[in-house]
């Protein structure tokens, strides 16, 4: 069997090219600070004491840059340590810094599972790394025990029912090809991917697109010697049996079983969400924030008025004029589709969201009262926040001079 260290060196995860940071950045979940604030901190985090960050696992680092690009775009200080086994990995997400001029990163080729030996981190990004491990459970602990006190992790692991079809298809390879080089290992699994019967499960999985891609696409989809999948309930019981709480999922909206159907009387928030994932049936990755167990509540809420919102993925000024016209919002997550609605009344106040103003600087520029902006800004945070689409967060107001 080839080793993941031995993968990541023949084809480095994801297949990135360092000349294209000239022309663009390479955003997502988990690891962009408005969603980290919005989660872990209440929207209330001091952007002006310096993060101190680990990305654990780090790859070819779309992580990596996107944390440290948008922090410095907010003049935010923070000190980044990178961790991989890969050498090839690494070289490549140095070379994506180095176009940047990215500062204040320490790059180490090192296991996560050593974490703690760099220190204690106020955040940390793990993201496709926990469930190629032999024991998964163990990496969540050595980053357990690298968090300071009153940090957060972001991560994602996969999802099995979105995935339908690859696992079958690892295990057959890993038994044609054993002793054969990554390489040839390749050559020959695309040769069979090829003419897999039309009814197969992989081939009728339009949930996944890596091996399109890119060779180190289709290596990590369909070839990788290590590689599991967790359902909601799984997940749930790793993060308790390692000293993690979930503090909620990037987007809880494709979670929450009322969207879906009526929820039996007396069913547990775990229970709904892991039926919701059974009912969707399209979730190839789980996409969240974690806390040390007992932190308590930790998602910024919009009942504070002193917290400055964000709109994500949608222009202000755009979304005003639709719902002013009474048009609904088309939403694409995957392969889910969504409509969001709001009342006309809410469209001078999502024109007033700048990233700057905070919830009570809104209502006065849009000239609400207090009852009435209550009421309103209620209503758009249930439609928008589920979604991912509305964040709190004061990085923009006091991380410190914007530049760029």
């Amino acid at each position: 069997m080839v080793s993941v260290k031995e993968q990541y060196e023949a084809f480095p995860y994801p297949e990135r090219d360092p000349e294209d940071e000239k022309t663009r950045l390479i955003t997502g979940s988990p690891s962009h600070p408005l969603e980290m604030d919005h989660f872990l901190w209440q929207g209330k985090r001091d952007w002006s004491q310096p993060l101190n960050v680990l990305v654990g696992g780090g790859g070819t680092g779309d992580g990596l840059i996107q944390l440290a690009t948008l922090l410095d775009k907010a003049g935010a200080a923070a000190k980044i340590t990178y961790l991989d086994l890969s050498t090839a990995s690494r070289a490549v997400a140095e070379a994506r810094a180095a176009m940047r001029g990215l500062p204040n990163i320490a790059f180490h080729t090192a296991s996560l599972l050593d974490a703690a030996d760099f220190g204690q981190f106020d955040y940390i990004d793990c993201c496709g790394v926990l469930h190629h491990l032999p024991d998964p459970a163990e990496g969540f602990r050595a980053l357990r025990a690298a968090l300071a006190p009153g940090g957060g992790l972001g991560f994602m692991v996969y999802a099995p029912y979105g995935r339908s079809g690859v696992y079958p298809l690892q295990e057959a390879f890993g038994a044609l090809f054993e002793g054969l080089s990554p390489e040839q290992r390749l050559a020959r699994a695309k040769t069979i991917a090829a003419t897999l019967p039309e009814g197969h499960p992989f081939a009728s999985n339009r949930n996944l697109g890596d091996h399109h891609k890119s060779d180190a696409g289709f290596y990590d989809l369909l070839l990788h010697g290590q590689d599991r999948a967790f359902s909601v309930a799984e997940l749930l019981g790793v993060l308790g049996e390692t000293g993690w709480d979930l503090a909620s999922f990037t987007t809880p909206a494709i979670y929450d079983l009322a969207q879906i159907t009526e929820v039996p009387e007396g069913m547990g928030k775990p229970e709904q969400m892991a039926v919701a994932e059974k009912l969707r049936g399209t979730i190839r990755m789980h996409t969240a924030y974690a806390v040390p167990q007992g932190s308590g509540a930790t998602i910024a809420r919009g009942t504070d008025r002193s917290l400055v919102p964000h709109l994500r993925g949608v222009q202000r000024q755009a979304l005003a004029k639709a719902v002013s016209h009474g048009r609904a919002l088309p939403l694409r997550v995957g392969q889910l589709s969504a409509e969001i609605s709001l009342p006309r009344g809410a469209a001078p106040v999502l024109a007033a969201i700048d990233g700057r103003r905070s919830l009570d600087e809104i209502a006065r520029a849009a000239r609400f009262d207090a009852l009435g902006f209550g009421t309103v800004w209620a209503q758009v945070e249930a439609a928008l926040a589920p979604w991912g689409l509305l964040l709190y967060s004061g990085l923009l107001r006091n991380g410190g001079r914007a530049r760029g």
